[in-house]
């Protein structure tokens, strides 16, 4: 099974609350398990002593076949737990969340669970997994119910005991049973999605169990059984390959400027210059990195220039795709920290982007001042009004500045919108993937009539406009 079939199973399947998709966590939402980022975290601050160290590597040794081996597993990883209040390690698991665990999320669940959500089914976690360890990416994704291995906690504070039976193996699918009984749930109708061999048992409990990523334990069991298998796109260590195609692009987007630059010397030119990097800069980087780019709708990246083109912003390689989508006769509004970017700053500089201070709003407002000047000159401007970078594929809230600037120039909106950048650049990393990035230009906007008053309406509708096109992918 790829993934447009199980994503066409949910949209054409039954619809309500009564049909619930229930996924693992690690290895199925997450790529690798999120223990690790826990336990690293308290390793790299001195906190792991000589002895729980040779405990957890002697575990890892042993392994875990029976439910017994897991217990005392989790038994040895919990226990230096203890005497942490619940509000310290939910704050460590979101901090660990917006540096590594968020980089992590496979895009491919994500739209899964979006999937699930938009058919109106109950979406649920269920991992041998603390719930500190889960509950920032289940925040992130909108899921509201979370199974996990319950730990003791008194007065706040937790103990480092694990309060019951962990999720693992028979665990796991008796609380999914229970869920299912205590919720009315349809468990001939429902999913259930896991990578591991142990969790044989819980996918069983519903109609449509999808082993996902699955080891080879559960490879075997799927075949025998005839269930479907889903797979996303690795995400391990990168190989030689993505290295020597990642530093040839990085090499290729400077060559790229310079050649620009060049261009521009020869014919006298500033305007040649500035054309030939944003022609160059969003071909040349791109095939170099094996990355393809396929547009939708590219007629409305033409149809009305000049023009404020948005973007929703996940991977620094989205101002590379929106020189392959816009090709010349255009500049940026990007944050501050931008001119100093190793690998951007140098191009934004040259091509004149505006750089805005968010903290300072007057600073803010003086630098897009030039912008409205530039747009009635004739050249367009891309903005990403999330104004920074998500965490997840899901879109943030839109700011207005780029609205602002759009009726004051008297210029359309156009969105564009971006799916699968995360994919070829994740968060967090410097190595290019090859793949293939997705892109649909959206009809222009015309903004000639909008007031201030309803300006906050008006955003939010673009914005639901986003949610809605990377929900229902143009055909």
């Amino acid at each position: 099974m790829i993934l447009e079939e199980a994503l066409e199973r949910v949209r054409t399947g039954p619809k309500g609350p009564e049909i619930a998709a229930f996924f693992d966590f690690d290895g199925t939402i997450v790529h690798g398990f999120s223990g690790l980022h826990f336990f690293r975290d308290r390793l790299l601050a001195g906190k792991v002593g000589a002895a729980e160290l040779a405990a957890t590597m002697l575990n890892g040794l042993r392994g875990h076949d029976t439910e017994a081996d897991f217990e005392r597993f989790v038994a040895v990883a919990f226990k230096a737990w203890g005497g942490h209040t619940e509000e310290e390690l939910y704050e460590i698991g979101r901090r660990l969340f917006a540096s590594t665990i968020a980089g992590h999320i496979y895009p491919e669940a994500w739209q899964l669970i979006r999937a699930h959500q938009a058919a109106g089914h109950t979406v649920v976690i269920a991992s041998s997994a603390s719930r500190y360890q889960i509950q920032a990416t289940a925040d992130a994704l909108g899921v509201e119910h979370v199974l996990f291995s319950p730990l003791e906690v008194r007065d706040g504070v937790l103990t480092g005991r694990v309060d019951g039976k962990s999720l693992w193996r028979s665990g796991k699918a008796q609380a999914v049973l229970a869920f299912a009984e205590a919720n009315s749930i349809d468990r001939e109708q429902s999913y259930t999605y896991s990578n591991g061999g142990e969790d044989a048992d819980f996918l069983a409990t519903m109609g449509n169990p999808t082993p996902t990523n699955p080891d080879r334990n559960l490879e075997r069991t799927a075949t025998e059984l005839g269930w479907p298998i889903l797979r996303f796109k690795p995400r391990g260590t990168p190989g030689t390959k993505e290295v020597v195609r990642t530093l040839a692009a990085y090499g290729g987007l400077f060559g790229s400027v310079w050649t620009g630059v060049g261009l521009g010397l020869l014919n006298r030119n500033k305007k040649v210059a500035l054309d030939s990097i944003a022609t160059l800069a969003g071909e040349v980087p791109l095939a170099l990195a094996g990355i393809d780019v396929d547009i939708r709708n590219e007629a409305n990246a033409w149809a009305q220039r000049p023009a404020v083109f948005i973007f929703n912003h996940q991977s620094q390689l989205d101002p590379v795709i929106m020189a392959r989508v816009l090709r010349h006769s255009f500049t940026g509004v990007t944050k501050k920290e931008m001119a100093s970017d190793p690998l951007f700053g140098l191009v934004l500089r040259f091509v004149g982007a505006a750089f805005v201070d968010r903290a300072n709003t007057e600073q803010a407002k003086a630098a897009l001042g030039p912008v409205v000047d530039t747009l009635r000159e004739g050249t367009s401007v891309i903005i990403a009004p999330e104004g920074t970078r998500s965490l997840t594929p899901e879109i943030g809230r839109f700011k207005k500045g780029a609205f602002h600037i759009a009726m004051q120039a008297g210029v359309p909106i156009v969105p564009v919108v971006i799916r699968n950048a995360g994919e070829v650049l994740w968060k967090h990393s410097t190595v290019l993937r090859p793949g293939t990035v997705d892109v649909v230009v959206l009809d222009p906007i015309d903004v000639s009539d909008w007031t201030l008053d309803e300006l906050g309406a008006r955003v939010a509708e673009v914005e639901d406009l986003y949610r809605k096109t990377l929900a229902n992918w143009p055909a």
